[in-house]
């Protein structure tokens, strides 16, 4: 296993906690694994005078890891940046300014032949639009990696789990499983008990895991992610075993 795309069923379902989580797992293990968020909506512009700093996706993952880039390097690990906070077609539009497939390539190339794992996080669920032609659909199948979807585990998750995981196999990538992840912090009811193995048995797929809301992010990270990692010793294992 070397590198990977991470999608969802939807937006706000935790690409980036499991991506940061991930990420921070394979480096604490010694594989030199580095992030990458090919298209980034809802960043400031940095140039404007009442900018306010607010953190990208990869500056999640970087935070979780503790690793710098260089100002070159993480322009390859972020090589698109919009500010309006909107899905990545509608984002270009107003910005007049397309995201070249060909150019996330490129960087993504160039980041594998520095690190033997990228994990690439994309933008909204599987068929959300990068321009007026192509979705995130497409820039998976042109990288070609193995799929991780990020799901979450409550009321409804088993319809959008299984027709993501259609689009997928109807594209010919290669699903690595399924990780549900708590957004809230709430007591998992009988539903969402149930919901991995429904999507287990309908979908044909690996459920890697089950991520409990992380609580405690901010005031004690490595508490936090070391529960994450708890969560999910199957998703880790992919990489270590």
């Amino acid at each position: 296993m070397k590198h990977c795309f991470i999608t969802a069923t939807g937006t706000d379902v935790g690409k980036t906690i499991v991506t940061a989580g991930l990420v921070r797992a394979l480096r604490n293990r010694g594989i030199d694994a580095v992030t990458m968020k090919p298209m980034q909506t809802g960043i400031p512009n940095e140039d404007a005078s009442d900018a306010i700093a607010i953190p990208s996706d990869l500056d999640v993952h970087l935070t979780a890891t503790g690793y710098v880039p260089t100002k070159d390097e993480k322009k390859r690990m972020m090589p698109y940046t919009y500010e309006p906070a909107c899905s990545p077609h509608l984002a270009a539009r107003l910005a007049g300014h397309t995201p070249d497939m060909d150019h996330i390539v490129t960087c993504a190339t160039q980041l594998a032949s520095d690190h033997d794992v990228i994990l690439a996080e994309g933008a909204g669920g599987i068929l959300a639009p990068i321009d007026e032609e192509r979705t995130m659909l497409d820039l998976m199948v042109t990288l070609g990696w193995p799929v991780l979807l990020v799901a979450h585990r409550g009321l409804g998750t088993i319809n959008h789990t299984l027709l993501s995981i259609n689009e997928l196999r109807h594209a010919g990538l290669d699903i690595m499983g399924v990780v549900f992840n708590e957004t809230e912090d709430v007591e998992p009811d009988f539903i969402k008990l149930d919901n991995p193995d429904a999507i287990a048995k309908f979908g044909k797929v690996r459920i890697l895991g089950n991520i409990d809301y992380l609580n405690n992010l901010d005031t004690d990270p490595d508490i936090a992610w070391s529960h994450f990692e708890t969560c999910c010793p199957d998703l880790v294992a992919l990489w270590t075993s």
